[in-house]
């Protein structure tokens, strides 16, 4: 007898695939395994996190094949396909950095957030109603153990009656020493989002989440309106690496440079209109003040090498994503970089969402006796960019925010993309829209909101 779930979508019943309880039950108490403290873990393996790569499996489709949303939707895909070019828009959320530890004592920061993604989704009427969730990676803290998935992803998420879609970030992916074989962190990720069969895995115990189905690690989801390539920039702490570059990381495949190549030329081939958004762990971008300014950054910062890469397939290409998500740093950022590209200047936004619920950080931090001195909004920071490999007219740190853990609620239609940070505060009523930026389509600038 297939499971059945209830959504708010037009058949209140379907069968396989699952993605919630039939009923809604309450938050969890506490971590059903008790999570150990990370601080002796970290000073063990310090070094290694800074040389760690990890290799992954070619994606189990060609390069330039689409993972449909239509068919993450079993039997009721053509209604849901129906209903969004009905309200002529998809709206869906994003968030990085969901995963709960330090002995639980952070778990209330992510129950908040998945609980206020889930009641958007029973509040919203149908013409508003969010499709799905992207995940920007660092599902489970602290490296991907699978004992761990039960409290820190399907619990959490349990009443979320929605796909989860979701990139691998260095949480999910590094291995730790003495890691056993088939215990590896990708492998546990893999069993959750990439199974070859709609099936419930063991890290899910009774609930009743079915494991995603995408084809690997990096992949592109098309839905109306929408095409988001997710693409999986290893284990390191930082920086992001998305290829070998050149031989430096020898055990990384190059499997995502042609990946990459191949779903921009499909873009230009089938002079696709809608929004491109490109999704990666590691933040091209993320804060430090300019030298000789005071203070440091704050726990992760930009990943210039990986960036140029991705750049350089653009320019080759000839299409230029609409914007950039991320995760990685533990808070939310928002840049606009003016580039330079086919004879136009394109206003795109670089969107770090990292507060998912694992532990805020501040974009600085006080360094050898002197205060952290946090930037204003609006200010340029072109000392970011490295090198880069598009030309470029300038870059601005928009907004941010560093206290707060939050979401993105992201609608596209034909003629726009709206990206809104929502902030959620110590209960699920207390959050509110922080933040909006809106892109043009055809002329990749940006709209006042």
């Amino acid at each position: 007898m297939p499971r059945t779930a209830k959504t708010s979508l037009s058949q209140p019943i379907f069968r396989e695939p699952v993605f919630n309880e039939a009923r809604q039950t309450v938050d969890p108490s506490g971590f059903l395994v008790p999570h150990p403290s990370d601080s002796a873990l970290y000073k063990e393996i310090s070094k290694l996190l800074t040389k760690d790569v990890v290799s992954f499996d070619k994606s189990t489709v060609k390069d330039g094949v689409l993972m449909q949303l239509s068919d993450v939707y079993g039997d009721h895909g053509p209604d849901l396909i129906k209903q969004l070019n009905a309200a002529k828009k998809i709206i869906f959320h994003a968030l990085g950095d969901s995963g709960a530890t330090t002995s639980g004592k952070k778990y209330t920061d992510e129950l908040n957030v998945a609980d206020q993604v889930t009641m958007d989704c029973h509040t919203s009427d149908q013409a508003n109603h969010p499709a799905f969730l992207f995940h920007l990676g660092d599902v489970v803290y602290d490296f991907g153990e699978a004992q761990y998935y039960y409290d820190q992803f399907y619990d959490p998420f349990r009443n979320y009656p929605l796909p989860i879609f979701a990139i691998p970030g260095n949480h999910d992916s590094f291995i730790t020493p003495n890691t056993s074989e088939g215990q590896e962190p990708l492998t546990t990720f893999s069993r959750q989002f990439c199974s070859k069969t709609l099936t419930i895995t063991p890290e899910a115990k009774s609930l009743h989440r079915t494991a995603m189905t995408q084809p690997g690690v990096y992949f592109t989801l098309d839905a109306p309106f929408v095409r988001i390539i997710g693409l999986f920039s290893n284990a390191l702490e930082d920086p992001g690496v998305i290829s070998s570059e050149g031989g430096k990381w020898k055990t990384v495949p190059d499997f995502q440079l042609p990946y990459l190549e191949a779903q921009l030329q499909k873009i230009k081939d089938d002079n696709y209109k809608g929004a491109v958004i490109l999704a990666v762990h590691h933040p091209p971008f993320s804060y430090s003040p300019p030298p000789n300014g005071n203070g440091s950054g704050g726990n992760h910062s930009s990943s210039s090498d990986m960036l140029r890469e991705i750049d350089t397939i653009c320019k080759d290409v000839g299409v230029y994503p609409h914007a950039f998500l991320s995760g990685h740093a533990h808070n939310y950022q928002r840049y606009t970089r003016t580039v330079k590209f086919s004879g136009k200047e394109y206003d795109v936004p670089f969107v770090v969402c990292g507060d998912g619920g694992h532990n805020v950080n501040r974009v600085v931090q006080g360094s050898k006796g002197h205060p952290a001195v946090e930037p204003n909004n609006g200010v340029s920071v072109d000392y970011l960019e490295k090198s880069p490999a598009v030309s470029v007219g300038g870059l601005l740190l928009e907004k941010y925010d560093d206290t707060h853990y939050g979401y993105l609620r992201i609608t596209v239609d034909a003629e726009q993309l709206r990206i809104g940070f929502h902030q959620v505060g110590s209960s699920t009523l207390a959050q509110s829209r922080y933040d909006m930026v809106t892109v043009d389509l055809d002329s990749h600038t940006m709209v006042s909101n």
